[in-house]
């Protein structure tokens, strides 16, 4: 056989297979390859080394692997085709006690779900510009390991950024840069936990992701939400607080001035600040972060999931001074570093301007989307409510009168995929049901029509 596209100019995968088998050396090979495709472990299409490679690794003659592969090839395990080498032909060979593969559940066409930004206005010509620069400017001791705090770059960068935009007040030594809001949250509960935090107060509703890191490390105690934010007498003694202040998720709420001074005035409980979407505000003054007002005692938490996209996972906490050590080792312990030249990437954004142009851009497309989805939903379903539409990414489209089952019947049979928001509640007790819409999530060409299908399938 020919074992075309052998030639030294072709680069050769590694392969493992044992020969140790008695019957020669050519029924060895060709049984060790058969198993491996048999078994699975060489899948449909997987390129094997060249006859003189292979032949090499193993210590055999070329010809012996030549007539392995050509057995195989006329058994039609294997194909050979010029300029594509020898490969693991289809799945015509089956594979004895494996069930074939069920099919992948269609996704569903609409997709309104909240928590995610448009991916599909991700800025990639300034972040592939920014990776650019950084890969050929950045000094050699980048590409090893350094400071889990992170790069400092990036934490003087984030310390002007935070303080010009949320009001943080933070020295870059106490930022913390991690792989997104999880977790951040994470290390702070280790740290926490770490000093003998037994009770996290929790917002209810939130996150369930959340609930749950925490939930590993401490108590929970659910503290309800109401139009002036987190009710803080269900929570009194609490240990630590979880919230999202600025922006309750996934009501949409504001924590009231008299509150937050409330939540302040304890002295011995420390506050977790989630500004997940702080930078998207839209009919009042922005809402100034907690922790300007008790930096000792507010871990400030923010990330790029919305600003930029969940791939790239950065993200910060403003420690308070006597948790950055604890931080820092759970960071050590949990991963050793952020990839620094993601970190050196957003540096560059936001000290070019790059970062700020983005997203007045997108706060803009952002809330051009929430007027329609507004305006529509009073045409075309005039009973229901929408909630929480301030800020950020998602509004509550509430429905009186209707019932969750049917609701979600309807919108599964109109393929339009959105998070009731009893999904976020850990009580029993509920206000009407009510859909919690990512009005964020859909690339432009593809939203005035989700927005349809949803209200059809609710009217």
């Amino acid at each position: 056989m020919s074992t075309r596209g052998d030639g030294p100019s072709s680069p050769t995968p590694d392969l493992f297979i044992d020969v140790d088998r008695p019957g020669g050396l050519r029924h060895a090979v060709e049984h060790a390859l058969r198993e491996a495709v048999r078994s699975g472990r060489l899948a449909t299409g997987t390129r094997l080394p060249s006859t003189r490679d292979l032949a090499d690794r193993l210590g055999l003659s070329r010809g012996t692997v030549t007539q392995a592969y050509s057995q195989l090839v006329a058994e039609g395990w294997l194909t050979a085709a010029a300029g594509a080498g020898t490969r693991v032909a289809g799945a015509a060979v089956p594979v004895p006690g494996r069930t074939a593969p069920r099919p992948a559940e269609a996704a569903p066409r609409h997709d309104l779900l909240p928590g995610r930004p448009d991916v599909s206005a991700f800025p990639r010509g300034a972040w592939a510009r920014a990776v650019a620069r950084v890969v050929r400017e950045a000094p050699t001791e980048v590409f090893g390991y350094a400071d889990p705090r992170g790069r400092p770059e990036l934490r003087d960068a984030l310390a002007g950024y935070l303080a010009r935009v949320r009001g943080v007040r933070v020295d870059p030594a106490n930022l913390v840069i991690c792989s997104g809001y999880t977790q951040a949250l994470n290390l702070l509960a280790r740290a926490l936990a770490g000093r003998g935090a037994g009770t996290a107060a929790v917002e209810d509703p939130a996150m369930p992701d959340h609930v749950a890191i925490l939930a590993e490390r401490m108590r929970v105690l659910d503290a309800p939400v109401d139009g002036d934010g987190m009710v803080l007498d269900a929570v009194s003694g609490a240990d630590v607080v979880v919230c999202t202040p600025a922006h309750q998720f996934p009501l949409g709420v504001s924590m009231s001035p008299e509150r937050r001074a409330r939540l302040l005035a304890s002295r011995r409980t420390w506050v977790v600040e989630d500004d997940y979407d702080g930078e998207f505000r839209y009919d009042r003054r922005p809402v100034g972060a907690l922790q300007p007002h008790a930096p000792d005692r507010v871990a400030y938490v923010g990330s790029t999931s919305k600003s930029l996209g969940p791939a790239v996972r950065l993200g910060w906490i403003a420690c308070p001074p006597a948790l950055v050590d604890d931080v820092v080792a759970a960071k050590r312990l949990a991963d050793r570093q952020t990839p620094p030249l993601d970190q050196l990437a957003l540096a560059d954004l936001i000290t070019s301007g790059g970062y700020d142009r983005h997203l007045r851009a997108a706060r803009l497309a952002y809330r051009r989307r929430r007027d329609l989805f507004t305006a529509r939903t009073a045409e075309r379903v005039p009973t229901a409510r929408v909630l929480g539409i301030a800020a950020g990414l998602h509004a509550i489209l509430e429905l009186p009168g209707a019932r969750e089952a049917e609701l979600t019947a309807r919108l599964r049979a109109a393929s339009v995929s959105v998070q009731p928001l009893s999904a976020y509640s850990r009580t029993a007790a509920m206000r009407p049901p009510s859909l919690v819409v990512g009005y964020a999530t859909p690339p432009g060409h593809a939203y005035s029509a989700a927005i349809d299908a949803l209200l059809a399938a609710v009217a």
